[in-house]
């Protein structure tokens, strides 16, 4: 037999608002007011399969963040304001340490300091920090520089994107930076460059990262055109720094050893991960929309993800857009 709602409230109903409802009068997404509910900051009851709020707790709760207003390190609740960024600032991404060779579209500098605040509330140091979807690598590569983990396991399935990472870990770093120092650039050379069909694996890596620094966007997939105006009217120069993207890839060549890299599917690298205690995870899949334009391997089955992330031991960071897909 079918009830309805409000006839499951009967007169308690005047005392309950739906979740969206408390989202609005909070200035939250909805997914946010749930785990207020879960950790018991808000009280809620479950009618059904329907989560509602209590509304004199929704106005407390209001009326509570409105007096403290304190930084996120005197919070009760920490990890709260760690995985919930509206609490936070975004940050200067120039006061933020760019690790990563790459200027990768979705890339995650912004992410930095929540990370770290993340990393920083486990109960100990891991030895692993596991990114199964890396890209640009850059909450890996902080997580080692930065001694948050003992060594970072980055996955990549692009082939391209991955002969970068296996060069720089597999000993060529140099031989990558020097190439790219020795690159003079303008806009015929790079055409022809990026026009050479070279199979040697650290030919291939000199063009993905001139690829990423000349194309508009850093976007690797196929069809991305190259940088016309750029940034100041610099044009196709506007990201090529060659000095700086060597640095970068010397610093990761002298922590080598602190990495291991995996081309291959990420999926695959949780399941054998999946009872590891000792392992944490930042996991930053191709997002549904956006990534079937700015990534060659986007197609991914994220309900199977999803699964995967939680028969995880360790502790996840997960990152997503704003998708009725994945809300569901």
């Amino acid at each position: 037999m079918y009830y309805s709602l409000e006839k499951m409230l009967g007169t308690r109903s005047h005392s309950f608002i739906t979740t969206a409802e408390a989202a609005k009068l909070l200035g939250y997404e909805v997914q946010h007011v749930r785990y207020l509910i879960r950790a018991g900051r808000v009280k809620g009851e479950l009618f059904g399969r329907t989560w509602m709020a209590s509304k004199s707790s929704v106005l407390e709760f209001q009326e509570a963040r409105e007096k403290s207003k304190k930084p996120v390190s005197t919070v009760a609740d920490p990890q709260a304001e760690v995985l919930f960024p509206d609490y936070l600032p975004i940050p200067n991404v120039a006061s933020v340490p760019h690790r990563s060779p790459f200027r990768y579209p979705g890339g995650k500098t912004w992410l930095v300091p929540i990370a770290r605040a993340w990393l920083a509330n486990m109960a100990s140091r891991r030895q692993t920090l596991i990114e199964p979807f890396a890209g640009g690598g850059g909450i890996g590569l902080m997580s080692v520089f930065e001694r948050y983990a003992e060594r970072a396991i980055l996955v990549e399935l692009d082939p391209y994107v991955a002969s970068v990472w296996t060069a720089i870990l597999n000993g060529n770093g140099p031989a990558l930076a020097q190439m790219i120092r020795d690159f003079k650039l303008s806009r015929e050379a790079a055409i022809e460059a990026l026009a050479q069909d070279s199979t040697e694996p650290l030919q291939r890596a000199f063009q993905t990262i001139l690829r990423n620094r000349v194309s508009r966007g850093g976007i690797l997939a196929p069809g991305a055109g190259l940088v016309k105006v750029g940034e100041a009217g610099k044009g196709i120069a506007s990201r090529w720094y060659p000095e700086t993207l060597a640095e970068r890839i010397l610093a990761i060549d002298k922590r080598r050893d602190s990495f291991d890299f995996i081309e291959g599917d990420g999926l695959v690298v949780l399941d054998k991960h999946e009872t590891d205690p000792d392992a944490a995870f930042f996991i930053d899949p191709p997002y549904p929309k956006a990534g079937k334009r700015l990534y060659s391997c986007h197609d991914l089955d994220h309900r199977k993800l999803f699964v995967h992330m939680s028969m995880l031991r360790g502790p996840i960071l997960a990152t997503y857009d704003d998708n009725p897909e994945i809300e569901a």
